[in-house]
Order: structure tokens, then sequence, then C-alpha cells
């Protein structure tokens, strides 16, 4: 065959047409974040929007939460696989949540449309998933201790919900009729639809204004540069293996701890993760959907190679997974997935695996884990049932160059939000009587962890508080000498013979009844006693550290 080889598209132009598709992208974003009725949308940015070619790769991005992107490339191939490319319409929208094909747990819903050009000929597909507040699991709210998938709500496993642009009213009736809060529910389905109709109308715009062949071609020199750089950053990395060891709390159905083992290879330009030697499927609902380990996996290499760079698909060429079914990071039906929290943990793990080969460039642990909780009850004004949860701050881990910074979201969720109280309150029968940055909860050493938060909580009105947690029995991991900060806590009836503390767990709540929440600091970096005094003595005068903690650990004199 003597097909000449076709010339690059001009770089200038290229750059031109990776910028509008990344428009596309974040005015899909803008459009669901306007139009969401859950906070958990609007507020905690708890979703993800991916811009797909024929060829199922991703070519831009909506950030939201980290993970959710990594686990978009995953659903849309097994979304695709299971329906045939021939099988989508102009103007379909399918909904899919199976967990083992979407990668999260079934609340967290994906909404997918193909996009046609002007002659009707497929050029892609849009997709928004977000976190849907009920879909008639057993339990409302957040489901702990499900045994199976089928105690974790309504399944679809790849459904038109728009068939050629018409809603099918019959499935939006089975969804009313199977949550707690349909109208927040179908509320966020049509403001995800409406994102996906600003993307499609954007997308057809960029291919009728430079050709579906220019854009086509862009695309591949995107994808291919992409891949380049990340993997030119990982032959200028050390080359070996390195491997590390955690434990989660336990299952939620039992108390045990649970071994993750992860051994991560860097080699001739691959990153390989290989989770073998974790512990296999767990009773309750904490094993991991294969396409969600690839996308805590993704999200390491990334910030490892190109964080600066909007996401491709070029970027994870270089990725190699293994995790046999029935690992604890590859469920297999029908196995319960429904508290996903292991992931936040193991994202963790395999910087702390890589903190073995490249110690100037990784940070201590951050908090551990994310400490969220939730409150549902019947609202007494409203009348109406709300479940609202909020992923709480943690200290993030010093680094070989400067202090972790206090109160931010944990890494694994970098790009969202807490919920903020002044959506908490009237929304919940929460009552935050404090909220403030806990003195001495960084990990001291060289460079001193991130704080975490202290909020103390007082119910308002009767309901149920529940609380996720998955890293509270064991602390965070410091680095070089540097110290490990408390363990996330937090305290149920404080100061009452009631008095308990919770990790995963589900507790009604009365009028007048007492929450603490005590969130981790990040871990040290470095041995304390190296610490600049000048350092330790601003730590002293701002609180983040106490007198007393300063003059034992750090060695500081009070004058």
């Amino acid at each position: 065959m003597s097909a000449k080889k076709k010339k690059n598209v001009d770089g200038s132009v290229v750059e031109v047409i990776r910028n509008y598709l990344i428009a596309v992208a974040q005015e899909m974003r803008g459009t669901l974040m306007r139009t969401a009725c859950s906070p958990v949308i609007y507020e905690v940015l708890d979703f993800g929007i991916s811009v797909y070619d024929r060829k199922l790769d991703l070519i831009a991005e909506g950030p939201g939460l980290t993970s959710f992107l990594g686990a978009n490339d995953y659903s849309i191939r097994k979304l695709v696989e299971y329906l045939g490319e021939e099988n989508f319409n102009d103007g379909d929208v399918i909904i899919s949540n199976y967990p083992y094909w979407n990668a999260a747990h079934s609340y967290d819903a994906t909404l997918t449309a193909p996009v046609f050009d002007q002659v009707g000929e497929l050029f892609g597909f849009l997709l928004v998933r977000a976190h849907w507040m009920d879909l008639g699991a057993k339990d409302p709210g957040y489901v702990l201790d499900s045994t199976d998938m089928h105690q974790e709500g309504l399944i679809f496993p790849g459904t038109k919900l728009v068939k050629r642009r018409k809603v099918d009213n019959e499935l939006i009736e089975l969804i009313r009729f199977n949550s707690r809060m349909p109208d927040v529910v179908i509320g966020d389905f049509n403001a995800m639809v409406a994102s996906i109709r600003t993307g499609e109308r954007r997308l057809q715009e960029i291919i009728s204004k430079f050709g579906r062949e220019l854009v086509n071609q862009s695309i591949t020199q995107i994808l291919d540069s992409a891949e380049r750089t990340t993997g030119k950053s990982l032959m200028n990395l050390p080359q070996g293996s390195w491997t590390a060891i955690d434990f989660i709390d336990d299952d939620g159905i039992g108390d045990d701890p649970i071994e993750m083992k992860v051994t991560v290879t860097i080699r001739d330009g691959k990153f390989i993760v290989d989770f073998t030697g974790s512990a296999g499927t767990q009773k309750g609902p904490v094993n991991m959907p294969f396409g969600t380990t690839l996308a805590m996996c993704k999200v390491v290499l990334k910030a490892l190679t190109t964080p600066d760079e909007p996401s491709n698909a070029g970027h994870s060429r270089a990725l190699e997974v293994h995790a046999e079914p029935g690992n604890l990071f590859n469920a297999v039906y029908p196995a319960p997935t429904f508290t996903l929290w292991t992931g936040i943990v193991a994202l963790e793990l395999l910087f702390k695996a890589l903190a073995s080969a490249i110690p100037d460039r990784i940070a201590a642990s951050s908090g551990g884990d994310v400490p969220g909780f939730m409150m549902l009850g019947i609202h007494p004004q409203t009348g109406k049932f709300f479940a609202l949860s909020n992923n709480d701050a943690i200290g993030w881990g010093a680094s070989p160059e400067h202090d972790g910074s206090s109160a931010l979201i944990h890494l694994s969720e970098s790009i969202c939000r807490n919920t903020p109280v002044e959506v908490l309150e009237p929304n919940t029968g929460m009552f935050f009587e404090k909220v403030e940055l806990r003195t001495d909860s960084g990990g001291a050493g060289k460079y001193r962890g991130g704080l975490g938060l202290h909020r103390d909580i007082r119910f308002v009105s009767d309901g149920e508080f529940l609380t996720v947690m998955k890293k509270s029995k064991s602390r965070p991991w410091a680095l070089k000498g540097g110290q490990e900060p408390e363990a996330n806590t937090i305290i149920a009836f404080p100061d009452t013979e009631k008095e308990m503390r919770m990790s995963t767990k589900r507790v009604p709540v009365s009028i007048g009844d007492r929450i603490s929440v005590l969130t981790a600091g990040g871990g040290g970096y470095g041995d304390p006693k190296s610490r600049d005094r000048e350092k330790v003595k601003e730590d002293v005068i701002d609180e983040l550290v106490s007198p007393e903690m300063a003059h034992k650990i750090y060695g500081w004199e009070v004058t």
C-alpha cells in the first residue's frame, strides 16, 4: 500500500482545537453546577464530566471528583460493549450504575450520550457522572453494611432514559417510586441531561467550524503528545519496584482490619501497579470495582508525571494495573461495593510505596482518609425526608520542602469542596457549635503536617447520624523520622454515659444530642528536632502547636 503519510497539523491549530474541546467540558461543568438540585453536586462537586472520540479515548474533561474521571474511561467502554455502538441513536441518553461496569457504587449514576456530526456520522460520546442521593438501597442515605449488590439500590446496566430526545416517562416513574428523595434525584437527572445537551451543541459547533478530519487529526496529535510527555517523565524517575502495606479498619460487618498490599513498578516507560497479596473479597461493602481501582491508579500516575496538563487518554497509556478477580481491588458480582473508602486509603498506599523510590518528591500521609458524616431524617419545617453529607477536611502531609496545608479536602478529592455550614444547618437538624483547627493535630517534623478540624455538632431535630471512615484505628504515616498524627476520631454523645467512638456507623440522634468530629492532620517529614526554631515559635503564637507539645517534641523553651 502506497498511501502517503498524513502531514501533521500545525501545532498552533492543534492547540486552538485542544482548548475548544476543553471549553466544551468546562461549559458542561458550569451547566451542571448551575442547575443541579443536590448540594452534593453544586457545592461538593461530586461529579465527573468527560468527552470521548469515537475510539472511546478521553479528549477533554470537566474536573469534579478526582477519581470519577478515570472511572468514566472504564465505564464508557463497558457501556458501548454492552449496548453495541450501532444501537446509539441521535438524542439518546443512557443511564448506567452497575458497579462492576460503572466503576463506582450504585448511587454514582452515569449518563452517556452519543454525538453525531452534521451528516449523521457518530463522532464520539459525552459522559456525566454524579452522586444521586437515593435510589432505594436497603438503608437511607448511605449503605454501611450491605452483604451483596442487591441491597444497594436500583440498578441500570445501560438503559435508555431518553430515546431520540424523548424522555421515557415510565422509566422516570420507576426511579421516582424507588427513591426516598425523588424530586432531588429527578432534578439532578434533568441537570445532567442539560449538561449533556450543552456539550453536544458545542461539540457539533467545533466539528462544523474546523471539519471532522482536522479535529480527529488534532486529537491524535494531542493524545500522542501526552503519551510522549508521560513516558519521558517516567524514564527520568528511578527504575525498579517498591512495595507498601496498609490496613483499612474493617468491612462494616466485622471488626478485623483488612490488609492492602501494592507493588509499584516503573520500568521502560511503564507504570505498573500490582495489588497481588491484598485481601480477597470481603463480606461487607468495601470491595473495589476494578474500574475504580484503575481510576485511582490513573490519579497517581497523572500527579507523578504531568500534574499541570489537562487530562486525556494519552496520559494513561503507560499504565498497567493487576488485580485478580475476587481480590479486594477487583470485585465481582454479587460482592457489595457501596463503601468505596478502600480506594481513598489505597491511593495514599500508592504514594507510600513511591516514597521509597523518590523520597524527595513524595509528601507524608494526608490525614490517611476522608472523614465523612451525614444526617438524615424528616425536616421539621418542610416535612420532607432529607439526607445531606459532608466529607470533612484533613491536614495534608508535610513534604521534603515545606509544611503541609491545614484543613483541606483529601487529595483523593482535591478538586472537591466540603459542604458549607450555611447549607448544612438550614437543610438538616445539625447546629455547629464549633468549627476550628485542632491544635497539635499535625504530625511533628522538620516540616510539620497540616492541621485537621474540630467540629462540635448539636442536634436541633431528631434523626439519624452516620459516619464513614476506614482509617481511624491506625495513624496516618509519616516520613524520614517525622511523627504520625492522631487518627481521625468521631465521638458520639461526649461526656455522657452513652459516649462512644465511631468509625463507620449509624446511630439515632435526638434533640440536644452532640457529636464531636476530630479530623486527622498530616504526617510529619524529617526529625522534629531539626525544625527551625522560628517556625516553632510562630506555630505556638498561632496556636497550631501548644507550648507543652512544642517543649516536649521540638525542645522549644517557653520565654
